[in-house]
């Protein structure tokens, strides 16, 4: 019996509408968007816009095809096409320096090399051609699917029957096999690395401190993140040669609270584990109390709590307990209530504990996390069982773009008020920062309870958005200063270019993507906790300080 359908060959010249269509989609994936990116990244991005909606366009001619619909094949077309597409790529090419060096004046940084093109080039033929061979491939596959199953089933049916097979097997040992090896590689290498330790680093003499000898966990199971947390500046000297003593605050150590990963088998028995040192050092003694819940791979920002040790004489006790060695934008992928439930354990140890203290002799209790930390700090309490004694505040950077507390604020904002930094109400329980500060809520005061976001609207951890696929996204209109006047949203094409800024986010100037200054932390730690004995004069003294040393 004769075979009902055939496949391209692997070399058969490309189909031209989708080749002009795919290289659109090459050039305005070089346009800007929200940070700046390397040739590679450019070439990489470039490259996958082109085959994204290359596939695109062949799928839509596909359906048509299945459907009856007639084809339109001049014989001039492959040639033209060809010409076409040529044009705008290097139409693209010769443009991607004056875009790249768009969003650079945007985020303060020195023109890109001119030398760009060239390795946009090369990376990008390095994504393309693999791609249009595997997906040459995979329609022989589902050829030879179909042809097998028509001699019984009618020729439509069986095309449809293998496409869905087929899609099901590649999608099955793509995002399950070999999917979940590559997991399983990057998360031994990171626990390898997590715990390696430092030789310049020894373990800490103060036993308000997690690892020292007083302490209930070894320096050996705090991994790498813990053991630079519970290590990090200020020492009691550093307090006071810039905050200054007073007979009111006097300068104290800081409380320092790290459970790693290693240190107990289940989220149950880390936070426990917590609240055992938290007692031991007499965290519920201090003014302050936070609990800093971290970012996937336990790492806490140094800045975002050394301000605050720094602000309040280190009246102040921090605990954070691991729950993942993954980066974050990976986990956030992968499984974004990854983490969750550690959070909920530690936050309700503490919390139960904390509430049954008189409330006259208990600390301030606040919530604090980056990134991915941010969102499972949101997830940690639930507001049904805090009601009776609600948490004095929520200090939460670089929300994710999946954080729910983040995205109802945000949908409830005033009109008028831009999505990068929403007005919502009158401001009395939650507000938002981004570089320029935290809007004027006129004579509006902050309640009881006090949630701060500070978010810079370059950061596409926080202003990805899936269906800017088919939706321009609200947050450009209006724009942000930081986000370059260049960047204009194009279907499909857009999300990809958030994507690759969600995934190259960290590694962006500070105060600019998701690089949080120390002073944007310093102005959300004042406005959250009103801390005493500071003036303009010392307040510029810390600054300065943060700024000296690249913070």
């Amino acid at each position: 019996m004769a075979r009902a359908f055939t496949h391209k060959p692997l070399f058969d010249p490309l189909v031209p509408v989708a080749l002009i269509a795919g290289a659109l989609a090459f050039t305005m994936a070089l346009t800007p968007s929200l940070i700046p990116r390397t040739g590679a990244l450019q070439g990489l991005l470039a490259g996958a816009s082109f085959v994204a909606v290359y596939a695109l366009i062949v799928v839509l001619g596909g359906v048509l095809c299945w459907l009856g619909m007639p084809r339109w094949r001049p014989a001039w077309g492959y040639w033209a096409g060809r010409a076409i597409a040529a044009a705008i790529i290097i139409y693209g090419l010769t443009r991607a320096t004056d875009w790249q060096n768009a969003v650079n004046a945007a985020a303060g940084m020195p023109p890109v090399e001119t030398a760009r093109p060239f390795i946009i080039v090369a990376v990008a033929l390095a994504v393309v051609v693999p791609l249009l061979a595997l997906g040459r491939i995979v329609q022989a596959a589902v050829v030879a699917a179909a042809n097998r199953m028509s001699r019984f089933l009618p020729a439509r049916l069986a095309l449809t029957v293998a496409l869905v097979l087929t899609a099901t097997l590649f999608w099955t040992v793509g995002n399950g096999v070999l999917g979940g090896a590559v997991l399983r590689a990057l998360d031994s290498g990171a626990q390898q690395v997590d715990a390696l330790i430092l030789a310049d680093v020894p373990p800490p003499t103060d036993p308000a401190v997690s690892g020292s000898a007083e302490s209930l966990m070894d320096w050996e199971s705090l991994g790498a993140a813990g053991r630079s947390r519970v290590s990090a500046f200020p020492s009691v000297a550093q307090i006071a040669d810039i905050a200054g003593d007073n007979d009111a605050h006097p300068v104290q150590s800081p409380v320092r609270v790290y459970v790693g990963l290693n240190a107990a088998e289940t989220p149950e028995e880390r936070a426990e584990l917590a609240l055992a040192e938290l007692l031991r050092t007499g965290a519920f003694e201090r003014e302050l109390l936070v609990i800093a819940t971290p970012t996937g791979t336990g790492f806490v920002h140094p800045s975002s709590l050394s301000t605050l040790e720094y602000l309040w004489r280190g009246d102040v006790a921090t605990v954070s307990v691991q729950y993942s060695y993954l980066p974050s934008w990976l986990a956030l992928l992968v499984d974004p209530d990854y983490g969750a439930e550690t959070a909920r354990e530690v936050f309700h140890a503490i919390h139960d504990h904390w509430r049954r203290l008189p409330e006259d002799a208990r600390p301030r209790l606040y919530l604090h996390g980056l990134s991915l930390g941010s969102r499972n700090s949101e997830l940690s309490a639930d507001v049904w069982n805090i009601l009776a004694a609600p948490y004095d505040g929520a200090f939460w950077v670089g929300p994710t773009f999946t954080n729910p507390l983040w995205k109802q604020f945000t949908a409830r904002r005033n009109p008028g008020s831009p999505a990068w930094r929403p007005v919502v109400g009158q401001g009395s329980l939650v507000r938002f920062a981004t570089q320029e500060g935290i809007p004027d809520h006129g004579d509006a005061p902050w309640g009881p309870t006090r949630i701060l976001y500070l978010q810079y609207p370059s950061d596409a951890i926080t202003f990805f958005s899936p269906d800017s696929l088919w939706k321009r996204p609200e947050w450009l209109r209006p724009r942000a200063p930081d986000v370059s006047p260049a960047f204009r949203w194009v279907p499909v094409v857009t999300m990809l270019q958030l994507f690759a800024d969600l995934v190259a986010a960290f590694r962006t100037p500070i105060g600019v993507g998701h690089a949080y200054a120390a002073t944007h932390y310093i102005d959300g730690w004042i406005a959250m906790t009103d801390p005493p004995g500071w003036n303009a004069a010392r307040l510029q003294t810390l600054r300065e300080f943060y700024t000296a040393i690249g913070r």
